[in-house]
């Protein structure tokens, strides 16, 4: 117990930073969005405001798990749109950070199911007395 606690900080943590790293380093985010989104700089900030609201979420009973579904479907979401097509574009025009954007890949999907463990609620499914008559 003390472990899945202890786990669930450090991942409201991880989101709280990353959220504000938006607004203090929005240059760095800039480099990695694909050319095709549009106003850039408006995304790199809502996705900073949409990371700390799930940070908070997650500290939450009520919304911890709505916040996993959510941090599961935007980590996916990422993946997809933004770090699969950049590994992708980094091999084809051989940028450099070729191999740190291969390793990141395995990187999301560990988050991935880090936050799918807190989409697990400790309630059952049905009451006790239901089926037992």
């Amino acid at each position: 117990m003390i472990k899945k606690k202890l786990s669930l900080y450090l991942m409201s943590i991880l989101y709280t930073i990353a959220g504000m790293l938006h607004f203090i380093v929005p240059g760095f985010y800039l480099k990695l969005m694909p050319v095709w989104m549009p106003v850039p700089t408006l995304l790199i900030l809502l996705s900073g405001v949409v990371e700390l609201a799930l940070a908070g979420m997650l500290l939450v009973e009520k919304t911890r798990t709505t916040a996993a579904y959510l941090i599961t479907a935007m980590l996916v979401v990422f993946f997809f749109l933004i770090h699969l097509p950049q590994t992708i574009l980094f091999y084809q025009t051989q940028n450099p950070y070729l191999l740190l954007s291969i390793l990141r890949l395995p990187v999301q999907v560990l988050l991935v199911g880090w936050a799918f463990s807190f989409q697990k609620t400790d309630k059952p499914a049905l009451p006790d007395n239901v089926g037992n008559q």
